[in-house]
């Protein structure tokens, strides 16, 4: 044999370790822009939830019960989310041309997993972390973001992806900076008070049905277009979270079952705020379907740890848009926060190399 003959199947080894090697970066760039883009969905759901009819509604003058404050009005802001952020996912796959892979993709079993994935991360994991937040404050955001731990354990567990100890190490590191930047949440002498557990308890909720999701839905997302697989989630996740689970909680608060589902509409219809739903459900669509499509591309473990630094961009995007554009107070960014974030990109790093390191090995 020559050996230009011998040769070839070196280069052609050499030519798939490239192409992987740009498949994965791309796939890193789009996990941390799924990060990135929630922030603002979380800075401008935040501001829609202190605007208008939302203002009422938790102002001193409120007809409401303790018990819709807390959990009927965190779910009634998240469904408000998530159906103008269907509402857009529809409209975008229907401007690109992939809306008529809906049906198709719905029947098919990728489409079920994620139909199931929409459902725990959605209305459940959403619904969670917005409780957490409204009841224990920001010291939930290192809790939640738990997920890129648990995500790469299903990952490891389910569909055998790579789990090196410096990916391990990386996740740590990367919890390490959300605490950091969590931390915040305790200053002024805040303590575990009741509400406090229940709120952290909230914030390990969201972190298990965010972690099952990205595991399973980034799988599903491999076998689907992700511009549909988008589509399918925030359709589940707005009808779920808008029809149902308002109307459960508010007929377990004592409210009636059609207490819930008025707040719902009454919120779609409130021009003060619904405008900022209708920007967060933008940023939401997107912030998702790079969540799926990155976690398909380099794996839950590194993809679920990109998506890790809204830990830091949540708190960034609600000083810009909450603190300097309207002008509400609390939500500078103290000095841990921005030490939190470098550690958060030294966290990212490790996985990254620690990734590509396991990679070869495999390969």
């Amino acid at each position: 044999m020559s050996e230009r003959a011998m040769s070839a199947p070196a280069g052609a080894l050499e030519a798939k370790r490239q192409m992987e090697k740009s498949f994965r970066i791309k796939g890193i760039f789009i996990a941390l822009m799924s990060g990135f883009l929630y922030g603002g969905y979380t800075a401008f759901m935040t501001q829609g939830m202190a605007t208008g009819v939302w203002a009422d509604w938790y102002g001193p003058a409120s007809t409401l019960s303790a018990f819709a404050l807390v959990y009927t009005l965190s779910s009634a802001g998240a469904a408000v989310n998530d159906i103008c952020s269907a509402v857009w996912s529809i409209i975008y796959a229907a401007i690109i041309g992939r809306l008529g892979d809906f049906g198709r993709s719905l029947r098919s079993k990728p489409g079920k997993i994620l139909i199931v994935a929409a459902i725990i991360g959605g209305p459940l994991a959403s619904t969670a972390y917005v409780v957490g937040l409204q009841m224990a404050g920001s010291i939930i955001i290192p809790i939640a973001a738990l997920n890129a731990a648990i995500g790469a354990i299903i990952g490891r567990i389910i569909y055998k992806q790579a789990l090196s100890g410096g990916m391990i190490c990386g996740i740590v590191v990367c919890f390490g900076a959300a605490v950091l930047i969590g931390s915040t949440g305790f200053e002024g002498g805040v303590g575990f008070s009741a509400t406090t557990i229940i709120g952290i308890i909230a914030g390990f909720c969201a972190a298990l049905g965010w972690g099952i999701e990205g595991a399973v839905g980034g799988y599903a997302c491999s076998m689907v277009d992700y511009e549909v697989a988008i589509v399918i989630r925030q359709c589940t996740s707005g009808l779920i979270n808008g029809v149902i689970l308002v109307s459960f909680l508010s007929l377990i608060g004592g409210d009636g079952i059609g207490s819930g589902l008025a707040l719902v509409g009454q919120a779609l219809v409130d021009a003060p705020s619904i405008w900022m739903f209708v920007i967060g459900g933008v940023f939401a669509s997107f912030s998702f379907k790079f969540w799926y499509k990155g976690a398909s591309m380099c794996g839950a473990a590194l993809g679920m740890g990109c998506n890790g630094t809204y830990a830091f961009w949540g708190p960034f995007w609600c000083f810009i848009v909450c603190g300097l554009i309207f002008g509400t107070e609390g939500y500078a960014i103290p000095w841990q926060g921005w030490v939190g974030a470098i550690v958060m990109v030294i966290g990212i790093v490790i996985l990254a190399i620690s990734q590509d390191r396991a990679s070869r090995k495999e390969a």
